[in-house]
């Protein structure tokens, strides 16, 4: 039984984890690190409002001495939006940006 509630637990520390909006830092570490931001298609990922904070959390870690060694699409997430007695699923694209400190 102990197994089975430690199993559940991390399940639902994993599953909040991903119900946070915005930007956030997946990885990190003194020389670098990846974050990822939500965007719409239809406006891009250079366009989305939480590309600004994105940047903000890398200069949060490296203070304006970064680069960003690679960016891109990255695994995104579905979800199931209730609407008027009926569900629907919606997916949500993220992008994601890797940077270096220097």
């Amino acid at each position: 039984m102990k197994n089975r509630s430690r199993f559940c637990l991390l399940a639902l520390a994993v599953a909040c984890q991903g119900c946070s909006e915005g930007a956030k830092l997946l990885q990190v570490s003194e020389q670098g690190g990846v974050v990822v931001y939500p965007f719409r298609p239809e406006t891009g990922s250079m366009t989305s409002t939480f590309r600004r904070d994105a940047i903000r959390l890398i200069e949060e870690q490296c203070g304006r001495r970064y680069t960003i060694v690679r960016e891109g699409e990255a695994r995104g997430r579905s979800r199931v939006h209730n609407v008027q007695g009926s569900q629907e699923i919606v997916q949500e694209r993220r992008w994601g940006i890797q940077f270096e400190c220097k």
